[in-house]
């Protein structure tokens, strides 16, 4: 694998979501590593990102949605 073309901080934090998310090329994935690898402020930025991220899903855990959505919701997807 050739070595991928290094990011600057905008394109790197630009792809953050994505990465975290496991969205990104391998080629992707490749060069926010070694940007986040070698820069201090976007592993800091990713870091706090990835920590907002887990503590809405930790949220999101605790939070039951209503026997009307999930009747509906239930409703829809028998009828797909």
């Amino acid at each position: 694998m050739n070595k991928p073309t290094p990011l600057n901080c905008s394109q790197c934090v630009d792809r953050l979501a994505d990465f975290v998310d496991r969205e990104l090329t391998e080629t992707e994935v490749a060069q926010v590593e070694a940007h986040l690898d070698r820069c201090v402020d976007c592993s800091q930025e990713f870091r706090f990102e990835g920590a907002v991220l887990e503590s809405l899903k930790a949220t999101l855990r605790r939070v039951r949605a209503p026997e009307s959505l999930r009747e509906r919701i239930r409703a829809m997807l028998g009828s797909a």
